[in-house]
């Protein structure tokens, strides 16, 4: 059976599926030895998300971190080194609930497009995410989401007037708090951007088009905010074929 299978659902009920796919600590049955794809130990026969978490995390620290942060010998130094991870989505799922310290009850909203990169940076002598949070579908996140072909339809709806990404950054710039955007918060959401390489980073290249755009004295009103974001957005071409029609962006 697949996880969308119907059957599973009429079996179990879909709330016990559910709790199984997205939660923390939810295992479904364990797997019988006259399984396809039945492995002996010490192969898991069934595991939560919390169990993939301690596995990838182990995984992390043995091997992606010191080629992270301690390796030497390599042509590129420690402060200017990028690791690229291709993983199954539970996987990326257990490390953005790691990295963002995801409260058990928001873990279920944690959703991975396919194929959309993710950015992560990370102070070297904490090893820990270094980007201001931003808001997401399971409350502040670290990551930076980088614009590709297979989420345009999200990012689409997400910088549309009263969309998530718009009044995140909104709010992650606006340093007075007095509802209106100023070139100092929009520098102050840049200081993310000191040793980044990615220009098409959803966050920083809207952050750099408003800098150059305000005036030392302007400032601007969310929906003015919205409508430049807007016209930000008709620079990015592609065709409905190319939407994403996964799980939602977070």
């Amino acid at each position: 059976l697949f996880k969308n299978d119907p059957n599973l659902a009429e079996k179990y009920g879909a709330d016990k599926v559910m709790e199984w796919r997205r939660s923390l600590h939810g295992r479904p049955p364990p797997m019988e030895k006259d399984h396809e794809y039945y492995l002996p130990p010490p192969a898991p026969l069934t595991e939560s998300l919390a169990d993939c978490q301690t596995r990838v995390m182990g995984c992390f620290e043995d091997t992606i971190a010191p080629a992270l942060f301690d390796e030497e010998g390599l042509p590129i130094p420690p402060d200017d080194r990028t690791i690229i991870v291709v993983a199954h989505a539970n996987t990326i799922r257990s490390l953005i609930a790691y990295f963002d310290e995801v409260p058990e009850d928001q873990v279920s909203q944690i959703y991975v497009p396919n194929s959309v990169p993710i950015l992560y940076r990370f102070e070297r002598s904490t090893r820990k995410p270094v980007s201001t949070k931003l808001q997401s579908s399971h409350g502040g996140s670290h990551a930076r989401w980088m614009i590709s072909s297979e989420n345009h339809q999200i990012v689409r709806d997400a910088v549309s007037t009263g969309g998530m990404l718009t009044r995140a950054l909104f709010d992650a710039m606006d340093v007075t708090q007095d509802k209106a955007l100023c070139r100092a918060g929009v520098r102050e959401l840049m200081k993310d951007a000191e040793h980044e390489t990615q220009s098409d980073c959803v966050v920083i290249g809207l952050a750099k088009k408003l800098a150059r755009e305000l005036g030392e004295n302007e400032t601007i009103t969310l929906q003015e905010f919205e409508r430049r974001t807007a016209l930000a957005y008709e620079g990015l071409q592609c065709n409905e074929s190319d939407f994403a029609n996964e799980e939602p962006f977070p």
